[in-house]
C-alpha cells in the first residue's frame, strides 16, 4: 500500500491527471507485486464503469448543462427575491436561497457558483458589499449545489457503495437545506453588524404572478427527477433521461434562452464532461481491487475497534479525513478513493451507507471553496477579479455553515437516514 500511494502522490504531483496517475499506480503495484494479473486489468477496468447506474449520469449533466444555458438563472433570482429581498443584508440572502433552488436543478456546484457568481457579485458590490464578502458567499453558498439533489457527486457514489440513488438523494436532502438556513443565519448576523441593504422590491400582484409563472418550470424539475425516483415510478436513469427532455422543453419552448442552433455545443460539453467522470470511474475499480487484495478495509476496521471508537467517533474521525482529502483532490476521484476505503469499515460499526453519504459528500464540498483544488474558489475568482486567498477569507465565515452541518450529520444518524426509511421503507 506504501508504494500505491506514494506512486500515485508523486504522479500527481508531476501533473498526470488523477485519473492516468490511479492507473499507472494500479499498474506499478501489480507489476511489482502480482505480475500473473496483469492480463486481468483491462477487464477489471471496463468492469470499473460497467454499471446501470452509470448510465445516469451523462443524463444528469445534460439536464444541468440545458437548465443553466436556458435563461433559469434571472427567473430565479427575481423568485427568490420575493421573500427574502426585503429583509437587511437581501441581496446577500438571495444568493444563499437562489444557490439552494439551483443546486436542486443543476447538481453541480461549479456550474452554481458560475450562473450566479456572474450576476450576484456584481450586484452585490455595487450595493456596498466589500467585493472578497460578496464573492466568498458566492462560493461557499455554492457548495449546496453539490448536496440538494438531484446531486451528480450522490450518483457517483451511489455507484461506489452499491446503494440506492433515490435513499441517498433522500439522505443528503436535509443536509443541503441546513447548510442553506446556517448560512442565512449568518449573511443576517453580518448584515446588522455591517447595516448591509435592504433591497425595494415590487410586490405587487402583477409582479409576484410574473415571477411566480417564471420560477414554477425551474421548481417542478427536482420534484420531477427526485419524485420519480422516491415514489418507484422510474428508476434513476429513467428519471435523468425525462429531466433531461424537461429541460430541453423549458429552454427551447417556455424560458426560449437555448435554441436548437446551441444544443451540439451544449451536448458536446455534457459528452466531455461525461468522458472526464467515468475515465476515473475506470481507473478507480483497479484501485478497488487493489484494496480488496491487501485487505485495507478489514484493517481499518480491525483500527476502529482497537481503538473502541463508536459509530459517532469513528465517523468523526473520517470526516477530519475527508477534509483534508478534500483540500487536495477534487470530488469525484475523491469518492471513489475514500468509498472502498471506509465504507465496509464503517459497516462494521454499524453506520449507515446513507449517513456516511450523506457526510462523505457534505465533507467534500468543503473542498470546493478551499485553495489550492477548490474549483468554486477559482470560479469565483476569475468572475470577481480578486486572489484566490481573499476570495477564501471572504468565505470563511459562511464555511461554518458547512462545518456545523458536517458535525451535526456525523452526531446524529437520523438527520440522514429517517427521511429515505420514511418515504421508502426499511
Amino acid at each position: 500500500m506504501l508504494l500505491l500511494i506514494c506512486s500515485l502522490v508523486l504522479f500527481m504531483l508531476f501533473g498526470v491527471p488523477i485519473a492516468y496517475s490511479m492507473g499507472l499506480s494500479g499498474l506499478l503495484y501489480f507489476l511489482t507485486y502480482h505480475p500473473e494479473l496483469i492480463a486481468v486489468l483491462p477487464a477489471r477496468v471496463y468492469a470499473g464503469m460497467n454499471s446501470s447506474v452509470m448510465l445516469s449520469l451523462p443524463l444528469f449533466i445534460v439536464m444541468g448543462h440545458l437548465m443553466n444555458h436556458g435563461g433559469l438563472t434571472a427567473r430565479l433570482i427575481d423568485f427568490c427575491m420575493m421573500f427574502v429581498g426585503r429583509l437587511r443584508g437581501g441581496l446577500g440572502l438571495v444568493s444563499v436561497m437562489t444557490s439552494m433552488v439551483f443546486g436542486g436543478i443543476s447538481g453541480s456546484s461549479v456550474s452554481d457558483a458560475a450562473s450566479i457568481g456572474q450576476v450576484m457579485i456584481p450586484a452585490m458590490r455595487n450595493k456596498g458589499y466589500p467585493v472578497r464578502t460578496a464573492t466568498g458567499l458566492i462560493a461557499a453558498s455554492s457548495t449546496m449545489g453539490m448536496i440538494i439533489p438531484p446531486s451528480i457527486p450522490m450518483v457517483i457514489y451511489a455507484f461506489a457503495a452499491s446503494e440506492s440513488v433515490g435513499r441517498l438523494f433522500l439522505g443528503s436532502l436535509f443536509a443541503g437545506v441546513m447548510v442553506g438556513v446556517f448560512m442565512m443565519g449568518i449573511v443576517l448576523v453580518l448584515a446588522r453588524r455591517n447595516d448591509y441593504p435592504c433591497e425595494e422590491v415590487d410586490l405587487s400582484m402583477s409582479n409576484v404572478m410574473r415571477c411566480t409563472m417564471e420560477g414554477v418550470p425551474a421548481l417542478f424539475m427536482p420534484l420531477i427527477v427526485v419524485g420519480s425516483v422516491v415514489t418507484g415510478i422510474a428508476t434513476a436513469t429513467e428519471s435523468a433521461a425525462v429531466g433531461a427532455l424537461y429541460a430541453l422543453i423549458v429552454g427551447l419552448f417556455i424560458y426560449r434562452g437555448i435554441t436548437i442552433a446551441d444544443l451540439p455545443k451544449l451536448f458536446g460539453e455534457a459528452i466531455l464532461s461525461s468522458a472526464n467522470v467515468m475515465v476515473i470511474i475506470a481507473f478507480s475499480g483497479v484501485f478497488t481491487w487493489i484494496l480488496a487484495l491487501e485487505h485495507v478495509t478489514q484493517t481499518i476496521g480491525l483500527l476502529f475497534m482497537d481503538l473502541q471508537l463508536g459509530p459517532q467517533s469513528a465517523l468523526l474521525v473520517v470526516a477530519v479525513i475527508i477534509l483534508l482529502i478534500g483540500f487536495f483532490v477534487d470530488v469525484s476521484p475523491a469518492i471513489l478513493l475514500l468509498t472502498p476505503v471506509f465504507l465496509p469499515a464503517l459497516k462494521l460499526l454499524g453506520v449507515s451507507p446513507i449517513q456516511f453519504g450523506a457526510v462523505l459528500i457534505s465533507g467534500l464540498a468543503v473542498g470546493l471553496v478551499t485553495p489550492p483544488v477548490g474549483m468554486c474558489l477559482n470560479v469565483c475568482a476569475s468572475v470577481s477579479g480578486e486572489s484566490i486567498l481573499s476570495v477564501f477569507r471572504g468565505a470563511l465565515p459562511f464555511l461554518l455553515a458547512n462545518f456545523l452541518v458536517l458535525v451535526l450529520l456525523s452526531l446524529f444518524p437520523v438527520l440522514s437516514v429517517w427521511l429515505p426509511s420514511v418515504l421508502m421503507g426499511s
